[in-house]
């Protein structure tokens, strides 16, 4: 039930399609979570995402799992343009997060850390066509959003200060520790067992260790801990800078 976006194109002079994603390199499992090596400290992180472009469209796996809706009409100018905007943020945004992290539920809740996947991708791309003079239809889009509830991060440091040879032992075993539940099984005994871990981490003990840009951070948790909400999202309007402009 988690959705994927994309952002497809037709071409008025040939007819061909294409489509534009952006998503993890490695899969979801390797981005979200590292891989712990024997005798090495530091955790190992394939955590990078990319945009792709790609010629055609697959309308049944849109259609059949999703929603497949025309949203606006561009010309090449805009099209030209996008597409150098799309390089610039494909080499700045390297890194896919999952995590949404919040202090509450609630709607004007503290945003810790906010996620970049799919979805922020695709809103990045429709607020850069509309700013580039785009009319989009009046319809809604739709994204999820994992969100973990955490009181006040704790700042702990990057890889060299935890895990390098001046680095905290007791910090970098309480990190691999926490991961070590989060790695791939090969029996159903072994995911039930690792899952009652993960429960005693994160509800029993309120503790979540996050990696995000680099750094990690200690998170108090807090409940209902977890969530996937579905957010409805308006296609954008021209920001007042470009009309400025």
């Amino acid at each position: 039930k988690i959705m994927h976006d994309a952002v497809g194109f037709k071409s008025s002079l040939t007819g061909k399609n294409y489509t534009m994603e952006w998503y993890e390199l490695f899969q979801l499992g390797n981005c979200t979570f590292p891989h712990l090596r024997p005798g090495i400290d530091a955790p190992f992180w394939c955590n990078q995402g990319a945009a792709c472009f790609y010629e055609g469209i697959d309308d049944a796996h849109w259609k059949e799992n999703g929603t497949l809706d025309h949203v606006t009409t561009i010309s090449g100018t805009m099209f030209n343009e996008m597409a150098k905007w799309v390089k610039y943020d494909n080499e700045t945004g390297i890194y896919y997060e999952t995590w949404t992290v919040q202090a509450s539920p609630d709607k004007n809740a503290t945003v810790w850390f906010d996620s970049y996947e799919c979805s922020k991708f695709i809103l990045r791309t429709y607020q850069k066509l509309a700013d580039l003079g785009a009319v989009f239809e009046k319809i809604q889009t739709n994204y999820t959003s994992i969100i973990l509830f955490s009181g006040e991060p704790v700042y702990l440091g990057n890889e060299t200060s935890i895990f390098g040879p001046p680095g905290n032992k007791t910090l970098a075993a309480a990190i691999r520790d926490f991961y070590s539940p989060f790695k791939p099984h090969q029996t159903v005994r072994g995911f039930f067992v690792d899952l009652l871990k993960i429960i005693d981490h994160v509800i029993l003990n309120h503790q979540f260790y996050l990696f995000y840009n680099l750094e990690y951070w200690f998170l108090p948790m807090k409940f209902p801990y977890l969530k996937i909400i579905y957010e409805e999202v308006p296609l954008p309007v021209r920001s007042k800078t470009s009309l400025d402009v």
